[in-house]
């Protein structure tokens, strides 16, 4: 119980005997954190001004799996923690989208659990089916297509790009622009992925970009794990998680993986005679987005949903926007005239190519990976 300041126990005392003031400020404490627990919007909380209240009065946001070269997320983070007096805990920046949802279930009832997860939008789903999200809906709902969230508020997308090939022309003489230029005998020991397709969403979408270039479909995801076995009898994938640590020691020369993050590294290993480029692959790509998700059980409910209020306003799109990535409400608000200009002219080049696959082709492609990655590309 978040009692003992000086501030309450202060206003405790002007109404009255120090013990009754106690219970009384205990109680309203009680009343706003279940209040911020079920709330569907900050109307419910009383609008925008009782919901900063609630959080600032939590003082605490934990979040998790977001690297500070993700999109942007260093500054997102640090700007709120400054515009609002919340401390925000990044616990394991490097972890996965199903990091995330195991750490929902193993940390329930935790002052550590996490309040709210960034995940790939086949956790977004799974992790709604089992039940671990709070439905919540943004200031900016309206301005989200509804392809892009659940209808129940469960979750929604927040910023996405393309599935991209980088490369580092300082060491790779001619850098690869398709996904079948990755078999070339000259790329051996040199492709790399962000993560494990098993947990991770980002990698999970390389595979599925791989089977649209080798006759797969956003139905069937099987031609890019068969291209990835391929891949790895070749001896050029490196199965490294790939960052911008391993590209400044050569160890992944190339990566396929979102075009904001590719970006990224660009811009991290700039002073380090890094010559990274970035190319949307030319026979095929994926388009997608990362959606955001308040935990059921968040030790922090308050600070969750402002969280989320502060990412989908204006200043957090813009925030994504310059981190490289696709603000979900980036047509909505160059409409508005919201947009700053001088960020949206850095975006790598648009596919007009790409394709984007549904909720259940998601889930699919899931299911396919879990059942028959580890056989394939052994």
């Amino acid at each position: 119980m978040r009692i003992a300041t000086a501030r309450n126990v202060g206003i405790c005392l002007v109404a009255g005997a120090l013990v009754l003031s106690m219970g009384a400020c205990t109680k309203k404490s009680e009343t706003a954190a279940s209040s911020a627990a079920t709330a569907t919007s900050a109307a419910d909380l009383g609008g925008m001004d009782a919901l900063i209240a609630a959080a600032k009065q939590e003082g605490t946001l934990n979040l998790m799996a977001l690297p500070r070269d993700w999109a942007g997320y260093g500054d997102l983070m640090d700007n709120f923690a400054a515009k609002y007096g919340i401390k925000v805990n990044d616990d394991n920046p490097g972890a996965s989208s199903a990091d995330e949802i195991n750490a929902i279930k193993s940390l329930k009832g935790q002052d550590r659990a996490p309040d709210a997860v960034d995940v790939g939008t086949s956790f977004a789903i799974s992790g709604a089916k089992e039940g671990l999200y709070a439905p919540y809906k943004v200031t900016g709902w309206a301005d989200i297509p509804d392809s892009q969230k659940a209808s129940d508020g469960t979750w929604f997308a927040d910023y996405g790009g393309y599935m991209s090939i980088g490369c580092d022309a300082a060491k790779v003489q001619v850098c690869p622009t398709t996904i079948a230029d990755l078999l070339k005998p000259q790329y051996k020991g040199q492709v790399a992925l962000s993560g494990d397709p098993l947990k991770s969403n980002s990698a999970l979408m390389a595979v599925w970009t791989a089977s649209l270039a080798n006759g797969g479909s956003a139905d069937n995801i099987a031609p890019g794990i068969d291209f990835f076995g391929r891949l790895k009898g070749a001896g050029n994938f490196v199965p490294v998680k790939a960052t911008a640590a391993t590209v400044q020691s050569g160890e992944t020369p190339i990566i396929i993986d979102w075009d904001y993050l590719n970006a990224g590294i660009a811009q991290t290993t700039a002073n380090s005679g890094v010559k990274w480029t970035v190319s949307v692959s030319s026979d095929a790509t994926i388009g997608g987005y990362y959606a955001q998700a308040v935990s059921k059980t968040a030790p922090h409910p308050a600070a969750a949903r402002l969280w989320q209020e502060y990412l989908y306003s204006d200043e957090g799109q813009n925030g994504l926007l310059k981190g490289f990535a696709r603000p979900v409400r980036l047509p909505a608000m160059q409409k508005s005239g919201k947009v700053d200009p001088a960020l949206a002219k850095v975006l790598p080049a648009a596919s007009d190519k790409a394709v984007y696959p549904t909720d259940d082709q998601a889930a699919k492609a899931k299911d396919t990976m879990t059942q028959t990655w580890a056989n394939t590309v052994k």
